[in-house]
């Protein structure tokens, strides 16, 4: 077997068949990401593709049961490749790599010096991340394959972006993902080839059976084998070796009779028959060598069957001969993850509830604790205390190590049991609001928060903290109506006046919903600052204050712009809070037509988001730069930069209307006036749905343009007149001159 094919944990390839064309297809391509059901022989196209490629090869193996590690899977196959002599000599790195060092010790001495830590988990994260990058670019030329990407950390889809966006010579990617199992949210750059891997023909399946058999021609066993294995290749190779298993002297003397046999179904079927042919013992050691994982270990075998060794190896080497298992780097391997996952299925429930736990117990002795394995088998075990124990750790470690994503997923986990005590329901809810706020789990999240929302026996000041975070999260998704409301509702519960002054200057954006008048929000703005003053909390007070400016922004306030301009400049000592508020103003310039006060509040933001890495605002830096140049006429490349940032709406959900809009509005400027109405009324039924006055306004007023220029006098100027009457419901005329100047 090769280094490369023991990589990928494959057993020895046999004949590889068909797929010609899209093997040519993955060579050609920098960037791949192959999808197909399990078994479909995703990993040996991998293979292939590279076997005559001359690069090395790090391969990273995505596994939700690691332990909370930021860009895990890579930093394992870097320290595989090293430790098999495999990882080519590393050139003179970029000092960034540095950061690297305490996470990939043996190759500390030839990275540069550790950096100093940066101000906050986000610009560090955004630090890793081009510090992995020019890794790569220190070690090209060089393929990295990423197996199993359905179970990727967060980290890991940003690097992929990230290289996306900022390829590295040299470097080629290759990725496999489940079909159908795409990471929550998660979506590839259009840099990435998406190339599905499909099952094998009845053609193809004949002659990978011929070969298989060592026959000439398999005959109408063929045609039945294609029938019984819907052309998934491992199926037809596991079948086939269910068969020969028998006496293959008698199989190859009379090959017509191999038409007549009832080839079966499913993989379970298959398995299931082979397991016969181990004794008792060995088809309990293989199944407990199932819960265990991938890998059949003969100590941890011993210990959870509390058997001796020598019939731990007999059982193991049994099951080796029998097919289901195959020798790699001195260990013994299940041949595909489909087979163990059988296994551990066939396994009686009572039996393997036993097993896990005897696992867990085992586990409990290791130091430091793995935590993400031992809620694993806690919860398979059905012990609900010691897997929401485990999880809740797993999850403290993943929000340590700035994976909020990572942390909500194991938190997500332990929300579905019932009879919690309701102080730990609260705490570990209190949790996932937290994790979930700023990462791809929201989406996930939001269910999970709004049934315990809805549990009238929680405290009050729980309440009040889920609901604010339930808010935000909702307005975070695009649903700006429900998350206001939700807001609204959470705020007589928050008990800290820091907390509540917070909420309160949320509300007092009137660029959210519709249905409240510019006095509303400034009322809500009032309470903001007396709450902020009372919490004493320097942090509230300037939310409040940047709030309160955004509202004079808004409302068309003359004294705006130099008081924005003041507070910007007195926000140097705190560049995240200067970078959002310079964002947010920039946007609201917009809405009002200040396009000098826009370009300045744009560049200022900018530059803070670069020099800090403050990577959870650049989809809000791309956004502005995109209003701003469709109202100061910029249009080279702007429709391939909008196209780009649709392509990857988890990013900022939120943003995505506003986005569709400038990309309609833009195609009506280059003369596509039916795709652009399309588009703009799309935009309107969307704002409508959820309740966003923004961009709902300049959306109908965009519309009303449209209709007026084609010559439909009566509809346009019922666009108008709509567009108006929201701009009267919320009591700032400054964001209808557009539409007032259609109406003239």
């Amino acid at each position: 077997m090769s280094q490369l094919t023991a990589f990928f944990a494959l057993p020895t390839p046999g004949l590889f068949v068909g797929r010609r064309k899209l093997l040519a297809t993955v060579r050609a391509s920098p960037m791949v990401l192959l999808s197909g059901e399990a078994g479909v022989g995703k990993s040996r196209l991998v293979v292939e593709s590279l076997l005559d490629s001359g690069l090395p090869v790090v391969v990273a193996h995505c596994d939700d049961l690691r332990e909370p590690q930021p860009l895990g899977p890579l930093l394992d196959g870097l320290r595989l490749a090293h430790a098999t002599g495999t990882l080519p000599p590393l050139r003179t790195p970029d000092p960034v790599t540095g950061v690297l060092a305490r996470l990939l010790p043996p190759l500390a001495d030839q990275l540069p010096p550790p950096l100093p830590a940066l101000p906050g988990p986000d610009a560090e994260r955004m630090r890793l991340l081009r510090a992995a990058a020019a890794l790569l670019a220190a070690l090209a030329p060089l393929a990295l394959a990423i197996e199993d990407l359905q179970m990727a950390d967060p980290a890991t889809l940003e690097l992929i972006d990230h290289l996306g966006a900022y390829p590295v010579p040299g470097l080629k990617v290759l990725m496999t993902v489940r079909e159908g199992s795409f990471p929550a949210g998660w979506q590839p750059s259009p840099a990435v080839r998406r190339l599905r891997v499909p099952p094998l023909t009845r053609d193809e399946v004949g002659r990978l059976a011929t070969a298989l058999l060592d026959r000439p021609d398999a005959g109408a066993f063929a045609t039945h084998l294609y029938e019984r294995t819907a052309g998934i290749p491992f199926l037809v190779e596991e079948v086939v070796r269910a068969l020969t298993d028998g006496d293959m002297a008698a199989i190859r003397q009379h090959p017509d009779t191999l038409a007549d046999v009832a080839v079966p179904a499913l993989l379970r079927d298959v398995l299931h028959a082979r397991l016969r042919h181990l004794d008792e013992p060995a088809r309990e050691i293989l199944g407990a060598a199932a819960v265990l994982g991938q890998a059949a270990d003969p100590r941890p075998l011993a210990a959870i069957t509390q058997t001796d060794d020598g019939t731990i190896l007999a059982a193991l080497q049994q099951a080796r001969a029998a097919g289901f298992l195959h020798q790699r780097d001195g260990r013994l391997w299940f041949r595909h993850t489909l087979a163990r996952q059988v296994l551990h299925e066939l396994l009686p429930p009572v039996t393997r509830r036993h097993l896990h736990l005897r696992t867990a117990r085992l586990l409990e002795e290791q130091q430091p604790r793995p935590y993400a394995r031992l809620a694993h088998h806690y919860r398979e075990a059905g012990s609900p205390a010691d897997h929401v124990r485990n999880a809740e750790a797993a999850a403290d470690l993943a929000t340590a190590r700035g994976d909020d994503a990572t942390a909500a997923r194991f938190l997500l986990g332990t929300t579905a049991y019932p009879g919690l005590p309701r102080p730990v329901r609260v705490r570990l809810a209190a949790k996932l609001g937290r994790s979930a706020i700023e990462s791809v789990a929201q989406a996930s999240a939001i269910p999970v928060m709004r049934e315990l929302v809805a549990d009238r026996r929680l405290p009050p000041g729980a309440r009040g903290e889920l609901g604010l975070a339930l808010g935000r999260m909702l307005r975070q998704q695009g649903e700006a109506r429900a998350g206001y409301e939700e807001i609204e509702r959470a705020v007589p519960y928050l008990r800290q006046d820091g907390r509540r002054a917070r909420a309160l200057a949320v509300l007092s954006a009137p660029d959210t919903v519709v249905g409240r008048h510019l006095t509303e929000h400034q009322a809500r703005c009032a309470e903001a600052a007396v709450a902020a003053a009372r919490s004493g909390d320097p942090s509230a007070v300037l939310a409040v204050e940047i709030a309160r400016l955004s509202l004079l922004l808004e409302s068309g306030d003359p004294a705006a712009g130099p008081a924005i301009a003041e507070t910007a400049a007195g926000l140097a000592g705190n560049p995240r809070e200067r970078a959002r508020a310079c964002l947010n103003w920039a946007q609201g310039a917009l809405h009002v037509g200040d396009l000098e006060l826009a370009a300045t509040m744009l560049a200022t933001g900018r530059q803070l988001v670069d020099d800090a890495d403050y990577e959870r605002l650049r989809p809000l830096v791309e956004l502005t730069s995109f209003g701003l140049d469709l109202a100061t006429d910029r249009h080279a490349g702007l429709e391939q930069r909008l196209l780009r940032f649709l392509a990857r709406p988890y990013r900022l959900p939120l943003a995505m209307p506003d986005a569709r809009l400038y990309l309609a509005r833009l195609r009506y400027r280059q003369g596509e006036s039916e795709v652009a109405e399309q588009g703009m009324r799309e935009v309107i039924a969307e704002a409508e749905r959820v309740g966003a006055v923004w961009p709902l306004i300049p959306a109908r007023t965009a519309l009303a343009e449209l209709l007026l220029a084609r010559g439909s006098r009566a509809d346009g100027r019922a666009e108008a007149t709509a567009a108006l009457a929201l701009v009267a419901g919320k009591g700032l005329p400054a964001w209808g001159r557009d539409a007032a100047r259609l109406l003239a």
